[in-house]
């Protein structure tokens, strides 16, 4: 089996600091998140919510990442309401990360790249305030203007 070479900077000869722990994927699972995941972004590209359901369901799914957990039971282990659960699970097969039979989930190989949010129109003053960089820079410097002229 063929290894990348190491990064540069990576630690590579160091033992790990439990050597009688280090992890190994045995009889009683398969569950494995590829490097990839977050280096080339998909981690970044997940809000709070995907990612704990992308990561039960990781956890939950057989070695083809065939997970047969309900939605009644998938919303009892997040502690999430059903719609909440709906939306994650609809935003993470928008994201290609995960397909749906309706009675099981897959977690997919992970796509070429990752899919970030689009991010929703910016209506309301507060949604000016909070999200629009033009606005808050406008604001930042009115206050330090505010702040000189004290």
């Amino acid at each position: 089996m063929s290894r990348d070479p190491p990064r540069p900077g990576r630690l590579t000869s160091r033992p790990p600091p439990r050597l009688d722990r280090v992890r190994k994927i045995d009889s009683a699972g398969f569950a494995f998140i590829p490097n990839r995941f977050l280096h080339d972004g998909f981690f970044a590209a997940l809000t709070p919510d995907e990612r704990s359901l992308y990561f039960l369901l990781v956890l939950a799914g057989d070695r083809n990442g065939v997970s047969f957990y309900g939605h009644d039971r998938i919303c009892s282990v997040l502690e999430t309401p059903l719609d909440s659960y709906l939306e994650t699970r609809n935003a993470l097969i928008a994201k290609d990360l995960i397909a749906t039979d309706g009675a099981r989930i897959q977690i997919l190989s992970l796509p070429e790249r990752p899919v970030f949010r689009s991010s929703r129109p910016l209506v309301t003053r507060e949604d000016l305030e909070e999200h629009d960089p033009a606005t808050i820079r406008a604001r930042m410097i009115e206050a330090l203007q505010r702040l000189g002229d004290d």
